[in-house]
């Protein structure tokens, strides 16, 4: 099943859409007594849906879906999004060579022994085909990191690994946007990553039941250029480890975002950094899922105070 977020009538609408991607029905039509909260908002669609144990089906066609109706699935989640750093074996190394990773002594130290987690601000979400700001002032060193995303649906504290999967309700693509001057600059990665407009994501949610996150192809285009191109089966910490990590520190969360690393081949990892520019287009994709596709756009001192 997938499930997105899209305007209908000028409101963010819930919406069950076909494989082809190109029809829905709204949540609410299939679901008779969805409460109204779900009907318009993921987070709250997917507390129900994963408290009822059942998933709708996709009866009909439904009405046609026009790309430009979608929005980021999960618009609002409960909080940041909880981001993995350095989880690909090759982008580990790729990082630790660059001069920009502040965690890594030295390529002895390339590839970390725990997972790595930080956060990034949720109003840092835009749209699968959103554009991508280059703010005046933190534009030198923008890069992209295409990222498999998780989904979480059954919340809980201090899960094992064992059980793990069972509270993944479906997956995303991110596209785990970050400014390197900065991330440099602070020695975290929080300013860098955390920039409004940084994590377009879409342009769905495929549901768990759907897809084998542990063998996806995660792939990054720039102007139609292959940059990254890897499998899941190369994270370092898994999702399960992953989520037995993070809940055992803080409960996890209907609607929680896990973003769980970039493969190698983001812009740093050139020499020289080959980064983003003005009216570049960066197109993130993983199996099973699908794609998103955004600009870079210069913001106009104007647009930046208004913003």
């Amino acid at each position: 099943m997938r499930l997105a977020t899209i305007l209908v009538e000028g409101r963010p609408t819930v919406a069950l859409v076909t494989a082809q991607g190109d029809r829905f029905h709204p949540l609410a039509e299939l679901l008779p007594g969805l409460p109204e909260a779900a009907a318009s908002d993921m987070t709250a669609a997917i507390a129900h849906l994963a408290g009822a144990g059942t998933l709708p089906a996709m009866p009909g066609e439904g009405r046609p879906l026009d790309p430009a109706m979608l929005l980021a699935p999960l618009p609002k989640p409960p909080r940041n999004i909880f981001c993995v750093g350095k989880n690909y074996h090759a982008h580990a190394r790729e990082f630790a060579g660059s001069g920009y990773d502040s965690s890594a002594a030295g390529a002895a130290d390339a590839i970390p022994s725990s997972p790595i987690i930080f956060s990034k601000p949720f109003t840092s979400i835009s749209g699968p085909a959103a554009d991508i700001p280059l703010v005046p002032g933190l534009d030198a060193g923008v890069d992209y990191e295409a990222e498999l995303a998780v989904v979480i649906g059954k919340g809980g504290r201090a899960i094992a690994k064992a059980d793990a999967m069972a509270h993944v309700f479906g997956y995303t693509v991110v596209n785990d946007v970050t400014a390197r001057d900065l991330q440099q600059k602070h020695k975290q990665w929080l300013l860098g990553k955390g920039i409004d407009g940084f994590c377009p994501m879409g342009p769905w949610i495929v549901t768990a039941d759907e897809v084998d996150a542990a063998a996806m192809r995660v792939t990054c285009t720039v102007n139609g250029e292959a940059r990254q191109d890897a499998s899941t089966a190369d994270l370092i910490f898994d999702i399960p480890t992953l989520i037995e990590t993070i809940s055992l520190s803080t409960a996890l969360l209907p609607g929680d975002v896990i973003a769980t690393g970039t493969p190698e081949g983001v812009g740093i990892g050139s020499k020289p950094p080959r980064f983003l520019r003005d009216g570049d287009v960066v197109e993130c994709a993983i199996s099973g899922i699908g794609s998103i596709r955004n600009t870079v756009r210069r913001l106009a001192p104007a647009r930046q105070a208004a913003a």
